[in-house]
Order: structure tokens, then C-alpha cells, then sequence
């Protein structure tokens, strides 16, 4: 297995382990329905969240060093990079060794929640995190410029959590289906539990949700995610 330090092999390289199974194929209509949806919600809430973004990329640039808005480079449908938008939750000189640390333990089913009190399978009081950040989290509202990923055709609003270039050597053979559909914003394992759930069951539900993938669980995924953010449940 290749380290997680090593750069990242380019494109239509032999990369991670090799897939052992694939998800049925969705018949064209029921692509189409997905991408209409996709592209209606994104094109809409833009606009409509617009005054939001300003007043977020406002308080991120007021309050710390550094960008309002970044781009992560994430793996997409057959491991395709992409370049993923969000909102900086983090100082701009952190270093994410803990992090990649901790994340290698939750993959290998090894990591304990952080926070005692909710059993949170999330890194808290995380010194990198500013106080907005700490908010933008909570609400899950760093990640609504994901909507211009899903515009573009990168992302769906529900799939997949999108993994990091370094984080598909941490995945089993069982886990590589995911790579058979768009990543998403939202998905099942993030109405199931979130952060309260290991790992490996994280990655288990996603996998779940690519072979039971339908316009309905779609449907029923968003509207589960509304409260959620209004809450925070979960989020940590």
C-alpha cells in the first residue's frame, strides 16, 4: 500500500485497492431525473443563498488571515480529481497532521469519540478551527459552496461522502464502489448518524446508498438534511 505522504499516482493510473464489485447501472432516465435535480436545486438556491455567502465570506475575512473561500482537491465518480469549494473554517497555517492522523485510526477502526459527552467521532477543540469556523461547522454551512460543484457537474447533492486523494489508500476493496457515483453534499450516512458513527460504518452506509440509489431516497435524504443543519445534531 502506497503511504500516505507519497504523491498521488495522475490520472487512469493503478491507484488503491482494486474494486470487487460494481453498482447497478441506472437506467438513462433515472440519470437524467438525478442530473435535472441536481442542476434545478443548484441553479436556484445560488441566487437565492447569495446574501448569505456575502454575509459568510464577510465574517471569515473580518475575524481571520487569509481567503474566505478555498478549493480542496477531492476525488470524484471513477476517482476523477476535482477541485471542491468551501468556506475556511481553519487558520490558514494549519497543519493537518493530527487530523490525518486521527482519520487513519477512524478508517482503520482503531479511533474513540473525542468528545465524551457525545461520543463524536470528530475531532473537538480543534486549536486549527476558528470561532466562525466553529459555527460555519456546526450549521454545515461551510459546505453549501458545494453548489457550484454540483452546477458543474462535479458533485450531486446527495452521494458519497468526497474523500481526499490521500484517504483512498485507506479504503477496503468493499469500499471502492462509492467511486461509481457523483460524491455529494449530503448523503444517507449523514442522516443515519454523522459523526456519531465509525468509520467503517460510515463507509458501509455509503455503499448502501449506491446499490439503493433512487429518486426517492434522493428526496427523502434532502428533506432529512434540513433539520439536521438547522439543529446541528450530530455535527459536532
Amino acid at each position: 500500500m502506497r503511504r500516505v505522504n507519497e504523491p498521488r499516482v495522475a490520472k487512469g493510473q493503478e491507484a488503491g485497492p482494486t474494486p470487487v464489485s460494481r453498482a447497478p447501472r441506472r437506467p438513462l432516465a433515472s440519470r437524467a431525473v438525478k442530473r435535472t435535480m441536481d442542476l434545478v436545486v443548484g441553479g436556484l438556491a445560488l441566487p437565492v443563498l447569495l446574501p448569505v455567502f456575502l454575509l459568510i465570506w464577510l465574517a471569515i475575512r473580518l475575524t481571520s488571515r487569509g481567503p474566505s473561500l478555498i478549493r480542496q482537491e477531492r476525488l470524484g465518480r471513477e476517482r476523477t480529481p476535482f477541485l471542491m469549494f468551501k468556506f475556511r473554517t481553519m487558520r490558514q497555517d494549519a497543519d493537518d497532521a493530527v487530523h490525518r492522523a486521527y482519520v487513519a485510526s477512524m478508517f482503520n477502526g482503531q479511533a474513540r469519540p473525542h468528545n465524551g459527552e457525545t461520543g463524536l467521532y470528530k475531532l473537538v477543540h480543534d486549536a486549527r478551527v476558528t470561532a466562525v469556523g466553529r459555527f460555519l461547522r456546526r450549521a454545515s454551512l461551510d459546505e453549501l459552496p458545494q453548489l457550484i460543484n454540483v452546477v458543474l457537474g462535479q458533485m450531486s447533492l446527495v452521494g458519497p461522502r468526497p474523500i481526499l486523494p490521500w484517504e483512498q489508500d485507506l479504503l477496503g476493496p468493499d469500499d471502492m464502489i462509492r467511486f461509481d457515483v457523483l460524491p455529494g453534499i449530503t448523503g444517507l450516512w449523514q442522516v443515519s448518524g454523522r459523526n456519531a458513527l465509525t468509520m467503517p460504518q460510515a463507509l458501509k452506509i455509503d455503499a448502501e446508498y449506491v446499490r439503493r440509489q433512487s429518486f426517492r431516497l434522493d428526496v427523502t435524504i434532502l428533506l432529512k438534511t434540513i433539520p439536521l443543519m438547522i439543529s446541528g445534531r450530530g455535527a459536532g
